[in-house]
């Protein structure tokens, strides 16, 4: 199959671009993948590709960790809807402007980062906590809601991956204990962190974007029509802070609770899936009750508010369930492992390193998932420790760094779609106004790998 294996991702990123239309793309992407892997078994079948297609996303529904995914994303839209019909929104933002937190706008993008360090436990959890703490400060200060998914997509992820004190960091020890290494798995992981360059210079950036309240490029337009739109934000009137402040923080606090809970006693062997979607529904039937008990609305208006606010979201449900589907075709497919060849054999020493960050880029960008290019680099990237005596920590830095990268310049990730969903923008004009800055962080990136490659291999 080899090269045909990428014909697929391409297909899903040039219909993107072409058309505009995310679910449209993802699902050619799916029919097309399908009836290569049935070319590659039984030609005279590819007749069925458009059944194995349904088939496909049936089965990827059906995975438990997937379905908590989806469930978790439809649930969202309910406590969204909750949240801000109760007026919370809005009582939360009158609180924080006249608290003086939040007075400008380097206050708010400040906020905004903070909140997405602190919930370092689940890049999903971080990305929802800010976002839906932040949308309503961003729309008071006229700030775009493109910004608003940049700086929690570029904050999460990024903070995630430099803590490890959470399902990555169990999932990436869990690869390198198969492996017989000079060090030990843990020190190995925890000295990749000061070498996680993408990482570092990710959040560099997005700290220079708050604190000099200047943004460029793609997102500097979506700033200028933003500001040129005499458009009124609707929101309800102002009623409790604790509307929206209860909520949120049960869902961090429990989410804490649950990865102990699903981990037994380990924070960092706990589920993420798991936690995240107890958090989650934990906090909308809080955001429910709350609005019975201060009879803000009945039973009827409650459950009308909170399928309405599911509805919202299905669309941004549905790219992600897609997402999830062409990365189980893809894997089938051998799509990572073929461009994970790209790497080659016949590489100079020192560019190695710089190679594997473009290779983790490459294949997070075309198959949509950080999680499958760690699982599939991993085992490429241990070798050439063991066979050239590369540093090990440099090494597995610029695969998971690679990784990152290149789930915040694709419009099929999962991740993506979340972040989207979270600061309620629309997901290629997040990924349009992201790419600059991730670019710009992955050639800084590549530069400082290419140095410290001649510095420690020589």
């Amino acid at each position: 199959m080899d090269w045909m294996s990428v014909i697929p991702p391409i297909v899903a990123i040039a219909v993107v671009f072409w058309k505009k239309e995310v679910i449209l793309a993802l699902a050619l992407a799916v029919l097309c993948a399908e009836t290569l892997i049935l070319i590659n078994t039984d030609l005279s079948g590819t007749y069925l590709a458009p059944i194995n297609a349904i088939e496909r996303v049936v089965g990827t529904a059906s995975s438990p960790g997937n379905t908590r995914v989806l469930l978790f994303s439809v649930l969202v839209g309910a406590l969204l809807a909750f949240i801000r019909d109760s007026g919370g929104v809005t009582a939360t933002v009158n609180f924080l402007v006249g608290k003086g937190v939040a007075k400008t706008r380097k206050q708010v993008g400040g906020l905004t980062m903070f909140t997405g360090i602190a919930v370092f436990i689940e890049s999903n959890l971080s990305v929802l906590t800010a976002g839906i703490f932040a949308r309503g400060l961003y729309d008071r200060f006229g700030m775009s809601r493109a910004r608003l998914a940049y700086i929690i997509d570029s904050t999460s992820a990024p903070v995630c991956i430099l803590i490890l004190l959470n399902g990555w960091g169990a999932f990436i020890l869990s690869l390198l204990d198969a492996y017989e290494l000079p060090a030990s798995s843990a020190s190995i992981l925890w000295g990749s962190v000061v070498f996680n360059f993408y990482a570092i210079f990710t959040l560099l950036i997005v700290a220079y974007t708050i604190s000099a309240d200047k943004v460029h490029g793609p997102m500097l337009e979506e700033e200028n029509a933003l500001s040129h739109t005499d458009v009124t934000q609707h929101s309800e009137p102002a009623t409790k802070a604790r509307f929206m402040i209860a909520p949120l923080l049960v869902m961090v606090f429990s989410m804490v609770g649950f990865m102990f809970w699903t981990g037994n006693g380990t924070l960092s062997q706990g589920s993420g899936s798991k936690s995240v979607l107890y958090a989650t529904a934990l906090a909308t039937a809080l955001a429910y009750f709350l609005l019975l008990f201060h009879k803000r609305f009945t039973h009827k208006e409650a459950v009308e508010i909170g399928f309405k606010g599911m509805g919202e979201l299905l669309p941004l449900v549905t790219i992600v369930l897609l997402s999830l589907t062409l990365g189980n075709s893809l894997k089938d497919l051998g799509t990572g492992v073929f461009v994970a060849g790209v790497v080659g054999e016949y590489l100079p020493i020192v560019f190695i390193v710089p190679m594997l960050f473009i290779a983790g880029g490459v294949m997070s960008f075309t198959t949509g998932t950080s999680w499958g290019t760690f699982a599939i680099l991993i085992p490429i990237g241990v070798p050439l420790i063991q066979s050239l005596g590369l540093p090990p920590s440099l090494v597995i830095a610029a695969i998971l760094g690679g990784g990152i990268f290149g789930d915040h310049c694709s419009p099929i990730s999962d991740t993506t779609a979340v972040s989207s969903l979270a600061a309620g923008c629309d997901v290629l004009t997040h990924v349009k106004t992201q790419i600059p800055y991730a670019l710009f962080a992955g050639v800084l990136t590549l530069i400082a790998y290419f140095i410290a490659s001649v510095i420690m291999i020589g």
